[in-house]
């Protein structure tokens, strides 16, 4: 088991309101599969993507990563765990502006502390498979929205992570790019690459095993 998510809650402050997030949810991963979360917005699928992901706490309930008790956990260990095992693509992308494509796609490995003949043929590697080769001294500004979320995946992959965690990675994209990056993940996928992706479009989800639909913080269907 990948993962085990025990009646998990989130809940934030409103004001003096109290607001539930995310209501009791139950959910097992294992490894190799390729889930799709929909539901409309402010369902939940971002936050439930975030908490998985450790860039967000969950309130309450039991959260166990590679049998690890996520839940009970210090910041800086999970912090490691994720490094080591999460990668992220987001619908912004979150390139950094001043780095080039090669440095955005190095930088993971920068935390990781992975020896600099190592990061230039890991790097090497990638910019090769995503024949992005030609790009690789351009800025962000300088590349079209389907290159961007390119490289954002080249750099969620570089660490040869586990888990993929997307959230609407083909949000800003033309129907072409999105199906291009959707096919991309299936190829992961069968490369072993769990993936967990949050999207609004029948299509994308399609793409995953199991689709898993939220409403108001619940899972209503699987």
């Amino acid at each position: 088991m990948l993962l085990e998510l025990n009646n998990i809650s989130k809940t934030v402050k409103s004001g003096s309101k109290k607001v539930t997030l995310l209501d009791g949810i139950n959910l097992n991963v294992e490894e190799g599969e390729f889930i799709s979360l929909m539901g409309p917005s402010g369902s939940g699928k971002s936050t439930l993507l975030n908490g998985i992901g450790m860039l967000d706490t969950f309130t309450e309930g039991h959260y166990t990563f590679l049998d690890e008790p996520v839940h009970t956990m210090k910041e800086k260990q999970q912090s490691k765990l994720y490094k080591e095992y999460i990668g992220f693509v987001f619908q912004a992308y979150h390139l950094i502006d001043e780095l080039t494509v090669y440095e955005n796609i190095e930088t993971p490995l920068l935390y990781k502390n992975v020896k600099s003949s190592e990061r230039k043929a890991l790097v090497a590697d990638i910019l090769d498979r995503f024949n992005i080769v030609g790009k690789k001294d351009l800025f962000p500004s300088q590349l079209s929205g389907g290159q961007q979320q390119l490289v954002g995946i080249a750099r969620a992959l570089i660490t040869k992570p586990k888990l993929i965690l997307a959230d609407e990675p083909t949000g800003n994209l033309n129907s072409k790019q999105g199906i291009e990056i959707m096919e991309l993940f299936g190829e992961l996928n069968k490369e072993g690459v769990t993936i967990i992706q949050a999207t609004h479009s029948e299509s994308n989800a399609a793409f995953g095993s199991r689709i898993i639909n939220l409403l108001d913080g619940k899972i209503v269907s699987e």
